[in-house]
Formats: structure tokens, C-alpha cells, sequence
């Protein structure tokens, strides 16, 4: 039996300015749950301006906190299903 595919739209959005980029993402689960996490970036200030790095660095910082939210979020439902304490999920 196939279960229908299932699909996530992840939204990220910068905020920069001079010295610090700042990364918002989101995440839209099946369920109708939101889970949304942060990451930011500062230039240096002999650095050259490259506002492309900071999204980058921002970015997968932003993601990186989004995947230990829907891994800590997944251990819960485990834990609530069976009914007992498992071992926490790593990255």
C-alpha cells in the first residue's frame, strides 16, 4: 500500500544591514503545524560587503536550528506514542 506523497514548503527571509544578516525560516508540516527558527550572520568590519555570504551563513544556521526543532519535536511524538522514554534523535 503507497501512502500519497507528501510535500514541505520551507520559507527563509533576510534581514540585513550594514554589519549582521539575520534569517527567518519556516516550515509548513502536513499537519497544519508551523515550526520556525532563526540564524544570523556578522561581517566584519574589514570584511568586504557580500550580503550573498551572510544569507548563506544565515541561512543554514536558520536551518540547522529548524532541523533540531523537528528532530526534538519528532523524539516528543515518539515518546508520546509509545509511551515511554526514548533515545533523544541526533543530527
Amino acid at each position: 500500500m503507497s501512502r500519497p506523497t507528501v510535500g514541505w514548503h520551507i520559507e527563509l527571509e533576510f534581514e540585513e544591514d550594514t554589519h549582521r544578516t539575520r534569517a527567518a525560516a519556516l516550515v509548513r508540516l502536513g499537519d497544519g503545524t508551523e515550526v520556525r527558527a532563526h540564524g544570523y550572520a556578522s561581517r566584519h568590519p574589514s570584511d568586504t560587503e557580500q550580503p550573498r555570504v551572510g544569507e548563506e551563513i544565515a541561512g543554514a544556521r536558520a536551518l540547522d536550528e529548524l532541523a533540531a526543532k523537528l528532530l526534538t519535536k519528532a523524539h516528543g511524538e515518539i515518546d508520546e506514542a509509545s509511551g515511554r522514554v526514548s533515545y533523544p534523535l541526533a543530527l
